[in-house]
């Protein structure tokens, strides 16, 4: 029996496939919601230099990638060893800190490791031992990274955005999720969407309401689960992105001036839709009775 019909035939063993896929890639994630947004300002700040003092440009930059350095402690230096590494488990057994200064390990690590195991089962759950569930995946890991960083930085990285939009097109030339028409048109429906709101709301108050980032990720769902969710999307995360809002000013004394990245309510709405739009869509016509 081939492993696909084995995975079919085994529901149980199928989930903890995954679940066990879902913590390696969480393990992962990890390393480029760190690293991704140094990588980045490190070449903004090579492309400032090679602008306006290329002669003090290092003929031999020290490399900073998702491999290079290997994983180590933030605090002490300490290379972190293989089974230190392990998902979850590592940081029960060294107990969340350090093995070496006993500096507490963020909580976070294995949060985001436990995160994109439980996606990727849900993700199982819903769509069944089959190609589409790989996607699917991959989608959710995409977005998680992206809630993480954008909470952390306020960026929604291009090397991420833009291939997703691209793999979205590319999935839908075989009706994956919606036929190709629709997704381009969602993509492009997407990205103008947003670029509207935010040119509306500048040319009002003169400020920026959000990020171009925002754009390229909704372009992104859009590509994925084509135009006809775009509406769904976009209130989902407009009313949970209000009320998180409204209760960061409340409880934590938010100061109204500061931004909020809208990308992590983009993400959610996202994958919410592409579980459990088309029941939500059915079972609000129900209940308006136009069907």
């Amino acid at each position: 029996m081939l492993l696909p019909e084995f995975l079919q035939a085994s529901p149980g063993c199928f989930l903890l496939a995954l679940t066990l896929l879902g913590l390696i890639v969480g393990s992962f994630l990890n390393v480029v919601i760190l690293r991704l947004p140094i990588m980045m300002e490190r070449q903004w700040k090579l492309e400032c230099l090679e602008a306006l003092h290329p002669d003090k440009v290092p003929e031999n930059p020290i490399k900073y990638n998702l491999a290079t350095p290997g994983s180590n402690c933030m605090e002490c230096g300490y290379r972190i060893r293989p089974w230190e590494n392990i998902p979850v488990l590592s940081y029960l057994f060294l107990k969340g800190q350090c093995s070496h200064c006993k500096t507490p390990i963020s909580i976070r690590y294995p949060l985001i490791e436990i995160i994109s195991a439980t996606l990727a089962v849900v993700s199982g759950i819903v769509f069944g031992a089959s190609t589409t569930t790989l996607f699917v995946c991959l989608l959710a890991w995409a977005l998680l990274t992206l809630t993480v960083i954008d909470l952390d930085t306020q960026l929604l990285p291009d090397s991420i955005t833009l291939p997703l939009l691209w793999l979205g097109l590319l999935v839908n030339t075989q009706h994956l999720f919606v036929p190709l028409t629709d997704a381009v048109f969602g993509a492009v429906a997407g990205y103008l969407s947003l670029w509207l709101v935010y040119w509306g709301f500048k040319l009002a108050t003169g400020k920026e309401g959000m990020g171009y980032g925002d754009f390229k990720l909704l372009a992104a769902l859009g590509a994925w689960l084509g135009w006809q969710m775009l509406p769904l999307i976009i209130l989902l995360s407009s009313l949970v992105g209000t009320l998180a809002g409204v209760g960061l000013m409340i409880f934590k004394k938010h100061n109204r001036e500061q931004p909020i990245p809208f990308g992590p309510y983009l993400a959610a709405a996202g994958f919410f839709a592409l579980l459990w739009g088309n029941t939500l869509i059915e079972f609000y016509l129900q209940i308006m009775g136009m069907k």
